[in-house]
């Protein structure tokens, strides 16, 4: 994710994203150029179609501009709250793992180190599991695990993120049957427990539903119809000039449906996603710092 100052003007017009936008669009610009430039050519020069009688006109590309704003307000909308769902869900993970573990400081003994190391570790392997499983790439070998037989059983497993979580809720079950922490106790963790589960199947609801196949095919076909009209619409009045105008409208249309496609799915590693990397990071941090658990 970038970080940046939305009220300099100069150097977010300038910024380096805007020439990774570019290049990323450069095969689409060069061939609406060429296309441009050709039928161009072939009316004006070729045809001469303007000296018969042929005018070009914007009415139609003006009266479906209107229905394309819409459509590409939607598309911009729904990805957006796509994003900041996810950004949502990550601000409750923090909390819920605080809450968690600022609840395990509070009912475990001071002198329990072996239970506040274990959770200490356990936590934020959790979150660092959750983070890559959703990027499809889980990274297990990279964490630090109290048993080396936890890193066997995380890697055999399907489902990483549930395996992580079903020993915290064994280990939370054990410390009530030990008799370490009460019945109420033990209900006020459940439900940090159960948030950091559907906080987890949220984030996975959102990377695993894309938007409709339907919507993002005609929106596509829209803008690809709308671009490649447009130099019939500007030829006899706009003449070579026309050129630079369609590469300007298609540059500016098929940007914004790049950004909506990239901040759709916020869990990845685009400059767009979610800071993800940080926050677990940090969840890391503060969970260590709870428990008072020195050297993980």
């Amino acid at each position: 994710m970038v970080n940046y100052n939305p009220k300099v003007w100069f150097s977010l017009i300038f910024h380096s994203y805007s020439r990774h936008v570019l290049r990323t669009l450069l095969p689409a610009l060069l061939f609406m150029g060429a296309f441009s430039a050709l039928c161009c050519y072939l009316i004006l020069d070729v045809f001469k179609l303007h000296e018969n009688n042929f005018h070009s006109t914007t009415s139609m590309h003006s009266l479906l501009g209107i229905v394309l704003g819409l459509f590409l307000v939607f598309r911009t909308n729904s990805a957006y709250e796509r994003w900041w769902e996810g950004r949502k869900l990550w601000g409750s993970m923090v909390n819920s793992t605080r809450n968690l573990a600022l609840k395990l400081h509070a009912y475990l003994p001071a002198e329990d180190h072996e239970e506040r190391t274990w959770f200490a570790c356990i936590i934020p392997n959790f979150v660092y599991v959750v983070k890559d499983h959703l990027r499809k790439d889980v990274k297990a070998d990279s964490l630090t695990w109290i048993d080396e037989k936890q890193l066997v059983a995380v890697k055999a497993s399907k489902h990483k993120p549930n395996k992580i979580l079903s020993w915290i809720f064994n280990r939370v079950n054990q410390l009530y049957t030990s008799g370490t922490i009460t019945g109420d106790q033990l209900i006020n963790l459940d439900k940090e427990l159960k948030d950091l589960t559907d906080i987890m199947g949220a984030c996975e609801r959102i990377r695993n539903t894309p938007i409709p196949y339907s919507y993002t095919m005609y929106i596509k076909k829209f803008i690809f119809i709308y671009i490649v009209t447009l130099p019939f619409g500007f030829v006899t009045t706009s003449e070579y000039m026309t050129i630079p105008i369609v590469l300007l409208i298609s540059f500016i249309l098929l940007s914004v449906e790049l950004i909506a496609e990239e901040i759709e799915d916020p869990f990845g590693t685009d400059v767009n996603d979610l800071p993800t990397d940080e926050l677990a990071d940090k969840i890391h941090d503060n969970i260590r710092e709870i428990l008072s658990a020195p050297g993980l």
